[in-house]
């Protein structure tokens, strides 16, 4: 038999010893401290000013500040489409004080996304792009900028939500946003979201203003996306079909008798004569609820799946007509962008 009676099941002062709050508070403090100076140390020598001259609506001189991230040594500099919209010119100033002359290569106002390219320079300081899928609520990040002109301002906080959606100014949908609570000023617009391990997990994009704490960044994932395009196409291509539409409810009779789960659709208002809805045999008061097997609960869903892996090729629109489900093989065609860059 085990003779348990010489053996201390718990000593709780000897097993935990005793630990002060208010050192261990520190001790955190200071390791928090030490993570955003280390991003800041590590991504702030790519962050540049982005200086643009421009022409106001008047037709006068105007200039514009904003910021952006150096994403490869030869000068590739991502930063927001709002940023360079008409500019003129472009000049950025490093960390250093440098200053250099710069290019628009593309810009995609539907994701607020733009590229730009130092001229003349090369082994530039890089911040590398990261996955924003792996992003969790909670997390600390890092904002980088140049607010009105003031070199590498830093601020700190957590991913607040993910899977945002916000409008562009052209009126599109940018999914996959994410919310933060750092603080982004006027002019930290273009700079980067860092996580702690000095990945660029976003692009600052907006403030809600008069609200507190409220910020948003277009997701690295996007930006990857739409740095491709860019750089293969000088634009970001997307489907278009011809036609104008609005978000509807389906009744649910009409779902049932359809066997789909839709509770909404994109109602087709209006088709423009030649386009390829008009060619396919679409009508006006169609409403659209799959497209290629995907679901369509509204306009934006409808925008979203008309990207440039559909241009080109036939794909299945299943719509209802007066309540009955019917199926059309539609061509998209490339929409025609809303700003091609200057020579393209």
């Amino acid at each position: 038999m085990l003779d348990v009676t010489n053996i201390a099941l718990f000593d709780t002062d000897e097993a935990q010893p005793h630990v002060d709050p208010a050192a261990q508070d520190a001790a955190l403090l200071d390791a928090y401290s030490h993570a955003v100076i280390g991003v800041a140390d590590r991504v702030g020598p790519a962050v540049v000013r982005v200086e643009t001259r421009k022409k106001d609506s008047k037709g006068r001189a105007a200039s514009g500040v904003g910021s952006g991230v150096i994403i490869a040594p030869d000068g590739l500099v991502l930063t927001n489409s709002h940023v360079v919209d008409g500019a003129r010119e472009l000049r950025l100033t490093d960390s250093e004080g440098r200053v250099m002359e710069a290019r628009l290569l593309g810009e995609d106002p539907d994701t607020d996304l733009a590229l730009i390219r130092a001229d003349a320079v090369r082994n530039l300081p890089t911040a590398p792009l990261g996955d924003s899928k792996k992003l969790r609520r909670g997390q600390l990040v890092v904002a980088i900028g140049n607010p009105l002109g003031f070199e590498s301002t830093v601020t700190a906080g957590v991913i607040s939500a993910l899977g945002r959606s916000l409008r562009a100014q052209t009126g599109r949908l940018i999914e996959d946003v994410i919310q933060t609570d750092a603080a982004l000023n006027p002019g930290n617009s273009g700079g980067p979201l860092v996580t702690s391990h000095g990945e660029v997990i976003g692009i600052n994009t907006a403030i809600i203003m008069g609200a507190q704490g409220i910020c948003f960044a277009v997701a690295s994932n996007t930006a990857q996306t739409v740095l491709s395009e860019l750089i293969r196409h000088g634009r970001v291509r997307r489907g278009f079909i011809g036609i104008a539409g609005q978000t509807v409810a389906v009744p649910r009779r009409h779902a049932r008798a359809a066997d789909i789960d839709n509770a909404s659709g994109a109602m087709i208002t209006t088709i423009e004569q030649g386009a390829p809805a008009d060619n396919g045999g679409l009508m006006t008061l169609d409403v659209i609820v799959r497209v290629d097997g995907e679901t369509v609960t509204g306009v934006d869903d409808l925008i979203r799946l008309l990207n440039a892996d559909r241009i080109g090729r036939p794909v299945t629109f299943d719509v209802l007509r007066r309540g009955i489900l019917r199926q059309f093989d539609i061509v998209p065609a490339e929409r025609a962008s809303a700003r091609p860059a200057a020579g393209k």
